[in-house]
């Protein structure tokens, strides 16, 4: 699974593999020998792969379906700010104005972000 990952990986990001061999400061050979199969890379080797593919481990070893969990996040909208607050604990207790207040500045720093981005 990770061989034919790799390999898509590569050829997405249009880079032969000798460029990601020199990359991440590996022999083309090895790097070959993991989109082949014949050979695994090191933890260390994982790391640097996920990385420069800007994916997780987990999705180059097949074991999530999801490339990038932060980019492929849904964005949060203000219904979700609103019940993330309400299981906050004391928010509840304080009085209706201040958890207005405190909404509206989680939505306005939310946007801001957004904005930023």
């Amino acid at each position: 699974m990770l061989n034919k990952i790799l390999r898509i990986l590569r050829e997405e990001y249009k880079k032969t593999q000798e460029e990601v061999a020199k990359d991440l400061n590996i022999s083309r050979v090895r790097y070959n020998q993991y989109e082949t199969g014949k050979r695994s890379p090191d933890n260390e080797v994982l790391i640097q792969l996920a990385k420069y593919y800007n994916t997780t481990t987990d999705y180059l070893l097949g074991k999530s379906e999801i490339r990038n969990p932060y980019k492929e996040a849904p964005e949060k909208t203000d219904e979700d700010i609103d019940l993330w607050l309400s299981k906050t604990d004391g928010y509840k207790e304080l009085p209706e104005e201040d958890r207005e207040l405190i909404s509206n500045l989680a939505k306005n720093l939310l946007e801001k972000h957004r904005k930023e981005k």
